[in-house]
């Protein structure tokens, strides 16, 4: 094959998968604005019109880790296909089915399909475009494409409700049909002669997949005891793993500074950034009055500002190095967070919120790049599914304990306290993420697993 056709090869399949990692996000936003339509059309109570919303974001958050690990051992084209796949009939299921408990069945298959189709996606751009400028460039892009599906998820679902709510249901479904036409052409097939692994570790996998589903639902539920018995499934997940000759996690892979602080800062960054989205949107709604459509177009301008910053932040990470990107980053998106903090019931939106709104979204588009780059940094390529896995699972949690906490906040204080105590929260999160990012991407790894230094970029 011709360079030139290499080349433009690599370029499609780049541009399906960030097709992909687009609906994937966007999905964690779409349902918002349908709920009240959902629930006033079929009659559902308020715990099963929680659970649209929760029953993706806990299969999707529970089962990261093992679809990463599943992409190394059976094949990453092989599970990104099959995934997608039931991506799509769930969808087309929720869009046509009417009864509560199924339609909370069909956005949890869509989690759980989710779950295993980012991180095969991640790793297969990981395994196509060499560590370096070329893959630095395909990871910005690919972040670029999860943080714009997030805000156009949130147009989207004020946009399709006004027509029906049966649409946001749809809406995936022809670009999936699409990349599952064009896709086999272009993906990189998988290793010829791929032996099944023996001696799978099933016991690290029941005990990560429950223990972090149990951990997403405790903090949706604030439940105390959920929560210990997660932590302990956690625990017993780290001694499985020690000893087990074949394990779902090889628990080395954290001795790569630069991956353990991609990881915590990531938590951090989910915590600051989606924990505020989620205040943000009912500080509009409650305070200054906007409805569903007027909240979407609202945030339009960060999520443009979020995909100007990413274009560049590949450029900026090979020339400045990783770790002054992504602390640079987190600093800007706790500035954004902490411009709200002055606003009050009569803000103006072109000189109070505005503001707020670009220097979020430019911070925010620097740091999510530089995270999901140095998480998978000198990962050899059959961890690199596992890498994908971790950054993407970490993401996940921040986002349920971010938005826990800020929620827990808003309660405990009335009106514009409340709003004021959960940025501020949500501010220091930011803060946080970028001490560690700045104190631990710069250092080189110890032993084990060779991080990449931030001036190799």
């Amino acid at each position: 094959m011709s360079a030139v056709r290499a080349s433009a090869r690599s370029r499609t399949a780049l541009a399906l998968l960030c097709a992909v990692v687009f609906l994937d996000s966007m999905d964690l936003s779409l349902m918002g604005v349908a709920l009240p339509d959902i629930q006033r059309d079929l009659s559902l109570p308020g715990g099963t019109l929680q659970w649209l919303v929760s029953g993706y974001a806990v299969a999707y958050g529970g089962f990261l880790l093992l679809g990463g690990r599943l992409a190394d051992l059976f094949g990453r084209r092989r599970l990104f296909l099959a995934s997608l796949a039931v991506f799509a009939a769930a969808s087309t299921a929720g869009g046509l089915l009417s009864a509560g408990e199924l339609l909370v069945a069909s956005r949890v298959v869509k989690g759980v399909a989710a779950a295993l189709t980012a991180p095969a996606a991640l790793s297969l751009i990981t395994t196509t475009f060499a560590e370096g400028p070329a893959r630095n460039r395909a990871l910005g892009i690919y972040s670029l494409a999860g943080a714009a599906g997030y805000s156009a998820g949130l147009v989207l679902s004020g946009l399709l409700t006004q027509v029906h709510w049966r649409l946001v249901f749809f809406v995936p479904v022809p670009v999936v049909l699409l990349v599952l036409v064009i896709a086999p052409l272009v993906l990189p097939r998988d290793a010829a002669g791929r032996a099944r692994p023996r001696g799978f570790d099933s016991g690290g996998a029941i005990a990560v997949t429950g223990g972090v589903l149990l951990l997403v639902y405790a903090l949706t539920q604030r439940s105390w005891l959920i929560g210990a018995v997660a932590l302990a499934l956690l625990g017993s997940f780290v001694l499985v793993e020690r000893r087990h000759r074949a394990p779902l996690v090889p628990l080395d892979i954290f001795r790569s500074r630069t991956v353990s602080t991609a990881n915590l800062a990531g938590i951090a960054w989910a915590c600051a950034t989606i924990g505020w989205q989620f205040v943000a949107v009912l500080y509009l709604q409650d305070e200054l009055g906007y409805g569903p459509l007027s909240i979407g177009l609202g945030i339009m301008p960060m999520g443009i500002a979020i995909l100007a910053a990413a274009n560049v932040a590949g450029r900026m990470i090979t020339r400045w190095g990783l770790w002054r990107v992504a602390a640079l980053g987190m600093l800007l998106q706790a500035g954004g967070i902490l411009l709200f903090v002055r606003a009050d019931g009569t803000s103006d939106y072109a000189t109070m919120l505005l503001p707020a709104l670009l220097v979020h979204g430019v911070g925010n588009g620097l740091s999510f790049p530089s995270l999901n780059i140095a998480a998978v940094s000198g990962v050899p390529d059959d961890r690199q599914g596992l890498a994908s896995g971790l950054i993407t699972s970490a993401v996940q949690i921040g986002a349920g304990v971010g938005v826990a906490i800020l929620a827990a906040l808003l309660a405990t204080e009335s009106g514009l306290a409340g709003y004021r105590a959960a940025f501020l929260a949500a501010a220091g999160f930011s803060l946080l993420g970028a001490v560690v990012a700045g104190l631990g991407l710069r250092a080189p790894a110890r032993r084990g697993v060779p991080a990449l230094a931030s001036d190799d970029l």
